[in-house]
């Protein structure tokens, strides 16, 4: 079995372990798994800080499936600490409201290296995956700078008070925990980006292609957004299932239900579906899996509703079990 899926941000992460303990691979491996699984990552989130490239989606992915994620935050290393954070405070050094581990800040130091050595970020990313052995094969979508940035109205104090402009998503998101006004999304250089290496093989080649019960607006939205993907998705000859990130009427965590309201886009099972569409039509959803209790009609979707929770490996495993049911597949 051939799994791809597109990935972004904790929920995504938890998501991919799920496949793994499904599959038998990586933390849950008993033997040789003829299984394979590849996680499409969303790098919209991407971000230069400190001189150091920051890829959350990536790192949390990396960490959550190598087992040295922090379990009580779900990013960043367990037994983390904060010492660079604080000198760099103390020296009055901007921003001083994003905050690195000193673990992390070493992924970082890695990958910048690496970067301005010239590897692409894929090839970057498989070297780090070396010293983790994330059981999986974790591609960015793309090699290219694509950034997702949003457009505010300032909230002052200052001359720039009033005015809209762009700021990067991770300043909207950490800074103002997405609680000013907001006007639109711009994926910044994803026009021009190409997929990375690997990416679109990966959903041709695949038995069955999930999206994850990630952020469908910047997590899933910005994967999209990369010239080929669509495309690649609505061409698969593998049935593409999605999950719903709406639980009982709301989204678990990540600010879904600030971002689909920027877009016009209510936060339900129903509107989340119909936003991605039916690949019978000009979408790319065969399926779509929304919590028990839920329903949502989607023309030309299949929709089934299973519990949704991932309170646990084991449990977010069914989750992935009713997917490929849906889909007509079997391990």
């Amino acid at each position: 079995m051939k799994i791809t899926v597109l990935v972004g941000g904790v929920g995504g992460a938890r998501f991919l372990l799920g496949v793994q303990h499904l599959l038998g691979l990586g933390q849950f491996a008993g033997g040789d798994s003829k299984h394979e699984l590849t996680a499409i990552v969303n790098v919209g989130d991407d971000a230069w800080m400190h001189g150091v490239r920051i890829c959350p989606d990536l790192d949390t992915c990396m960490y959550t499936l190598g087992g040295g994620v922090d379990p009580e935050r779900g990013w960043g290393h367990r037994n983390e600490t904060w010492h660079a954070k604080d000198e760099l405070a103390a020296y009055g050094v901007q921003p001083d409201w994003f905050g690195l581990g000193d673990r992390d800040l070493a992924t970082h130091l890695v990958r910048t290296q690496m970067l301005r050595a010239g590897y692409p970020l894929s090839q970057v990313t498989e070297a780090l995956c070396k010293r983790w052995s994330p059981g999986a094969r974790l591609l960015p979508v793309t090699d290219d700078r694509s950034e997702t940035h949003v457009v505010v109205t300032d909230p002052g104090p200052g001359d720039q008070a009033g005015v809209r402009h762009a700021i990067h998503f991770q300043e909207w998101w950490v800074r103002y925990r997405a609680q000013i006004p907001s006007h639109s999304f711009a994926f910044v250089g994803a026009e021009q980006a190409t997929a990375a290496p690997g990416v679109t093989d990966a959903i041709a080649d695949a038995d069955v292609v999930l999206l994850a019960p990630s952020n469908p607006v910047v997590s899933i939205g910005p994967i999209l957004q990369i010239p080929g993907i669509r495309g690649a998705l609505r061409s698969t000859k593998a049935p593409v299932i999605g999950y719903s990130p709406i639980i009982d009427g709301k989204p678990l965590r990540g600010m879904a239900d600030e971002c689909l309201s920027i877009i016009g886009v209510e936060s339900t099972s129903q509107a989340v579906g119909q936003h991605f569409g039916a690949r019978s039509g000009t979408g790319i959803l065969d399926g779509w899996l929304v919590h028990e209790g839920d329903d949502a009609d989607i023309e030309g979707v299949q929709v089934r509703a299973v519990p949704l929770l991932m309170t646990d490996p084991a449990t977010t495993a069914e989750m992935v079990r009713a997917g490929l049911d849906l889909a007509g597949v079997a391990l």
